[in-house]
C-alpha cells in the first residue's frame, strides 16, 4: 500500500481506507470489490482506443505507447500489478466495462450527462478538446473569416449549429471524416471543422504539409476515465479518482504534453495550477 499511499492525496487515501475498511467487513460485497479483484488477478486492463496517436496507438515493436498508455501504466505501477491494455472502440467501451471485460477507460472519452447515467466518470478530467478548423496556411485567420463561406463539416456533430448560427459559415456536412477532409484538399471548402484532438494528430502525420490550426477551439469538452458505476463510490472508484487528481496537480500531464509534442493546451495548465498544493508553509520546518 506505500505506492498507493504516495499517490493519493490525505483526503482520498483516508476515504479509501474508510471504503476499504466496510468492504472487509462486509464478507458478502467483497466479491462485488473490483480494486481487490484487480490486487488478486496482478494486473489491471485498461481500455484504450489503440488507433489514436499520440494518446494510444501501436509501436514498431506491436505494444501500445502513447499518453493514455503512460497513464494507464501510472494506475499499473502504484497498483503494483502488470498492466494489459485492451484495444476498444468508442461503440464497445462503454460495454466492454459494463461486461468486466475492462476495468477502466481512459480512451478519449467525452464526460457527458448521458454517459453518466451507464459508467462511472472519474473527476477531474485528465485532458480536454473542442471544435476548431484545419485550413490551408494563412487562408483562415479567426472564426469570424468563415461568413458565408464553405466550410467542411461531420455529419451530425454536436457544434455544428453553434458554429453556423454565431459565425454564418455554409456548411458542407459529409458522413465520414475522409470524405470531408478529401473536399478541403480538392477546394471544395475553405476549413474542416472538427475536434482540435484529431487535427492535431492529423498535422503531426506529415500529412498534411501547408495547413495549419489557425484559430482556438471553440469550448473545452473533457476528457474523463470511467469505471463500472457500480464501483464509483468503492474503493475501485475513490481509488481512481485519486489518481486523476494527482495527474493534474503534480503536473504529470503536462509532462505527457511535452514528451508527446502536443501543443500547449491552457486548460491543462489551469487545471495544473488550480490543483497543485502549496507546499511552502513546510519550508524551514
Amino acid at each position: 500500500m506505500k505506492s498507493i499511499a504516495k499517490v493519493l492525496s490525505l483526503p482520498v487515501l483516508a476515504a479509501l481506507a474508510g471504503a476499504t475498511f466496510l468492504a472487509a467487513t462486509a464478507p458478502a460485497q467483497a466479491a462485488d470489490d473490483r480494486l481487490q479483484e484487480i490486487l488478486e488477478r496482478g494486473t489491471v486492463r485498461v481500455g484504450v482506443l489503440g488507433a489514436f496517436k499520440p494518446w494510444s496507438f501501436p509501436s514498431t515493436d506491436g505494444t501500445q505507447e502513447g499518453i493514455e498508455i503512460d497513464l494507464a501504466k501510472s494506475v499499473a505501477d502504484t497498483l503494483g500489478v502488470d498492466l494489459e491494455p485492451v484495444v476498444v472502440t468508442s461503440a464497445n467501451r462503454m460495454q466492454f466495462l459494463q461486461q468486466g471485460k475492462i476495468d477502466v477507460i481512459i480512451g478519449g472519452m467525452y464526460d457527458t450527462a448521458e454517459r453518466r447515467k451507464i459508467i462511472g466518470i472519474i473527476e477531474p478530467a485528465y485532458w480536454t478538446s473542442g471544435p476548431t478548423l484545419m485550413a490551408k496556411e494563412g487562408a483562415i485567420t479567426s472564426w469570424e473569416d468563415i461568413k458565408d463561406k464553405p466550410v467542411c463539416a461531420k455529419q451530425g456533430a454536436n457544434y455544428n449549429k453553434q458554429v453556423q448560427r454565431e459565425y454564418g459559415p455554409r456548411l458542407v456536412a459529409f458522413t465520414g471524416n475522409t470524405e470531408g477532409k478529401a473536399a478541403l484538399r480538392a477546394g471544395k471548402c475553405v476549413a474542416w471543422l472538427y475536434d482540435d484532438a484529431s487535427i492535431m494528430a492529423d498535422l503531426a502525420s506529415g500529412e498534411w504539409d501547408g495547413y495549419e490550426m489557425p484559430v482556438s477551439v471553440l469550448f473545452n469538452n473533457p476528457w474523463a476515465s470511467a469505471v463500472p458505476i457500480e464501483e464509483l463510490d468503492k474503493p475501485w472508484g475513490v481509488f481512481m479518482t485519486g489518481m486523476a487528481y494527482r495527474w493534474q496537480a503534480d503536473g504529470k500531464l503536462v509532462e505527457l504534453e511535452k514528451k508527446w509534442g502536443v501543443k500547449p493546451s491552457d486548460w491543462l495548465a489551469e487545471q495544473h495550477k488550480r490543483l497543485e498544493w502549496d507546499e511552502s508553509y513546510l519550508d524551514g520546518q
